[in-house]
This record gives C-alpha cells, sequence and structure tokens, in this order.
C-alpha cells in the first residue's frame, strides 16, 4: 500500500540539486514529484519517480547519501478542503504524520506522508475507504 520514495542528503551549496536531476536523467528516469528541506549546512530532496529501485542505484553510483522510505501516496478528490478532512481522520485515530507534501496528478489530488506507524495507517486507509494514488 505504500510507494518509493528517495530521499538524497545533499550539501546545501550552488549546483547540488541539478547534479541529482541530471544523473536521473541521463539515466532515463522520469520525475513525478519532488520537494527540497533545507537547513543551513544540508538539504533534502525527496524525489518520487517511475523506478525508484534504479533511481537509488544511479543515485549511490554517482556518490550521494540516498535513502528509500516508504510513503503512503493517497489519491483524493480535488476540491477544497479535501487534504483537511484525510490529516484529520489520521489525526483523530492517533496516527501522526512525520511529513506530507501534495501535488496534482491527473486530475486528483495527491497526498504523499510518511508515518512510524505503517501498519496502523495501512488498516485506516482500507477502513475509510481511501484510494492510493497510481503514480
Amino acid at each position: 500500500m505504500t510507494v518509493q520514495q528517495i530521499s538524497v542528503f545533499l550539501e546545501n551549496k550552488s549546483g547540488s540539486l541539478v547534479k541529482v536531476f541530471k544523473a536521473l536523467s541521463e539515466a532515463g528516469i522520469q520525475l513525478i514529484t519532488s520537494t527540497l528541506a533545507d537547513t543551513a549546512d544540508y538539504g533534502v530532496c525527496r524525489i518520487l519517480c517511475d523506478d525508484p529501485e534504479k533511481a537509488y542505484s544511479v543515485l549511490s553510483g554517482e556518490g550521494f547519501s540516498v535513502t528509500k522510505t516508504p510513503v503512503f501516496a493517497l489519491a483524493l478528490d480535488d476540491r477544497p478542503g479535501r487534504a483537511a478532512e484525510a490529516i484529520a481522520c489520521f489525526a483523530e485515530n492517533g496516527i501522526s504524520i512525520s511529513y506530507l507534501y501534495s501535488f496534482l496528478y491527473e486530475g486528483k489530488g495527491v497526498l504523499i506522508f510518511r508515518t512510524s506507524d505503517i501498519d496502523r495507517a495501512s488498516a485506516l486507509i482500507r477502513a475509510q475507504g481511501f484510494t492510493q494514488a497510481t503514480l
């Protein structure tokens, strides 16, 4: 029920991110979405792509510090408040979310999030009838 996200740890300096994207492009890997969070010294680029195994291999081979992480990808109706309703459902059931990002894809809102309680989140997703996004 989860999808694999690639997280790349980068120095917070000019050109670091383009090296990641260039390596993926040269390997023929299609990005679906990405997000970048930073501190003063480093950044974390989180990526969903069409071939996470290959992306992991390519980026590791290029010397990047990279991890694969299971995250949830929910497809939601594209209407105001729908993401808030979904997140409230998890909060009401005591499931905390470590981080979250979202985007529109093929007419649906897609909510990507990580939680340390994968089993409970999976059960809640099934019980609430949420749909996993097809990426």
